[in-house]
């Protein structure tokens, strides 16, 4: 996911050992919260003791600030069992493929007579052609010990006309027993409806951050893997297999234009890990935005227009939720440093004969033709570090890429933003093909336009959804080091019925 400059840190975990990755502000095994461990150490002694084992995990012997003690388990009184914190962060990823700078394209400029015919410069460059390769299917995470993903009960369905469903509400994470890649609680075991039993170690029970009391053990959340499809387009979003929560969100419907022509949107937000509540920020925003394109589109807005007012909505929403008290908070976290709520943005609007993409960040949109000897292309440049310092002339992409900093974004929605600068392009293809929308836990692992259009199924335009699934395949295949969410938008959009999810 999106990351933001981060502060220094341990080398290891104070509780589990483990080496923290750049930017981490909790322990990839543990959970323990390192920005407080590392104000804790600060403060100690040079020759601070080893900490003991309790129940076979390490622990300080300083609690470290606002933390619980862990006290040994009792056969007759699991209530005493202390909370675990919650956080968690996007490590970098350990790989970081050079590629080719993006081509440029011409942007469409909304003129006051939408009528006007769309200038003929809009023909995608020619980047050289590539081949196929096979890409694996997600449901083969169950091998690595995940549950079967259950699809969306909105899947294959057909929403009534200007029906709007929240596909990825923020308030899904909240019950600890979703149907995504978690066990969940073992009906077997004693309980209620409010504390579930822990699947894993059947003695703890499930706190309201989904962690188990006893064990630790994160339980499966609504979010961790979910699946959309209307008529003509799908979207799919996975924790993947290194962060406790999803913190990616989308949103897709389909809408009629005033002469009755369809239009196609899909939208995906991807939550700034390092911000406070990343996953409200990007359900949030995605919400917004893919509620105000379907108000604008069918209206007659122009694509361009209409995106940059989403885009525009999008942020405010986010913006509301540093408004919020803690109280009110559906995620208080204490112990973050208190970034306001972040997230990035991209979005397309495909209609018969015309693409509009609009974005901030880094999460990107991408063309790939029915036609795999055609070129495909990359829509959307980076709000990042490293195409800063390759726009500036100052690194090659290979270098850029390969820094640490390279995936610190420079725009991003959200209250502590420096300035809100929505990025909207058209293009008109001259064939059929699909727009492929993606937070970076998809193209970390496919990033030039070549590599993409190698991973997307030849079949995409017919089949979005398994498409979907099968990108989401090749990144958790990859490693599945961040949170992945892609769309597929086939272009042109086909006749269909107009709904939402």
């Amino acid at each position: 996911m999106s990351q933001m400059p981060q502060p220094p840190q341990l080398s290891a975990c104070p509780t589990c050992e483990e080496p923290p990755q750049a930017g981490d502000r909790y322990c990839d095994r543990c959970g323990a919260d390192l920005v407080a461990a590392a104000a804790s150490a600060a403060e100690a002694t040079a020759d601070r003791p080893v900490p003991p084992q309790v129940n076979g995990a390490a622990r300080s012997t300083q609690p470290e600030p606002d933390d619980y003690e862990l006290a040994a388990p009792s056969d007759d009184d699991e209530s005493a069992e202390p909370t675990d914190d919650d956080g968690s962060a996007a490590p970098p990823d350990d790989d970081e493929s050079a590629t080719t700078p993006a081509d440029e394209y011409e942007s469409a400029t909304p003129t006051d007579d939408e009528s006007a015919t769309p200038p003929d410069d809009y023909q995608l460059a020619a980047p050289a052609p590539a081949g196929y390769g096979q890409v694996a299917d997600p449901r083969a995470t169950a091998a690595l010990g995940a549950a079967e993903a259950t699809p969306s009960a909105d899947a294959g369905t057909r929403p009534e006309a200007n029906e709007s469903t929240h596909i990825s509400a923020a308030t899904s994470t909240d019950s600890g027993t979703g149907t995504g890649t978690g066990t969940g609680a073992d009906p077997r075991l004693p309980g209620d409806e409010h504390h579930p039993r822990c699947a894993a170690c059947q003695e703890g029970t499930i706190d309201q951050d989904g962690y188990c009391r006893h064990c630790g053990q994160a339980q499966g959340r609504e979010r961790d893997h979910m699946e959309s499809e209307l008529e003509g387009l799908a979207a799919a979003t996975d924790r993947g297999l290194r962060h406790h929560r999803n913190e990616d969100a989308f949103s897709v419907s389909a809408a009629e234009l005033p002469d009755g022509s369809p239009v196609m949107v899909a939208v995906v937000c991807d939550g700034v890990s390092s911000a406070t509540r990343p996953d409200d920020a990007s359900a949030a925003a995605a919400h917004a935005a893919g509620e105000a394109l379907r108000a604008s589109l069918p209206r007659g807005a122009h694509p361009q227009q209409a995106m940059a007012e989403a885009i525009a909505a999008a942020a405010e929403a986010v913006n509301s939720l540093a408004l919020e008290t803690d109280a009110d908070a559906v995620h208080p976290e204490p112990h973050r440093h208190q970034n306001a709520p972040a997230c990035t943005i991209v979005s397309a609007v495909v209609t018969s004969d015309i693409l509009t993409v609009g974005w901030v960040g880094d999460s990107r949109a991408y063309w790939v033709p029915d036609d795999r000897s055609a070129p495909p292309a990359r829509l959307t440049e980076d709000d990042s570090w490293a195409a800063q310092m390759v726009a500036a002339g100052l690194m090659s992409e290979a270098e850029a890429y390969a820094d640490e900093r390279a995936h610190a974004i420079t725009g991003w929605l959200g209250a502590d933003a420096y300035e809100l600068e929505p990025h909207t392009a058209s293009y008109k293809p001259d064939r059929p093909g699909v727009v492929v929308v993606c937070t970076d836990g998809l193209w970390n692992y496919a990033e030039s336009a070549e590599e993409m259009a190698r991973a997307v199924p030849p079949d995409a335009r017919s089949r979005p959804l398994n498409s979907a699934q099968a990108l989401v395949g090749h990144a958790l295949g990859g490693g599945g080091h961040d949170n992945v969410t892609v769309a597929i938008v086939p272009f042109p959009a086909a006749p269909g019925r107009a709904g939402s999810a």
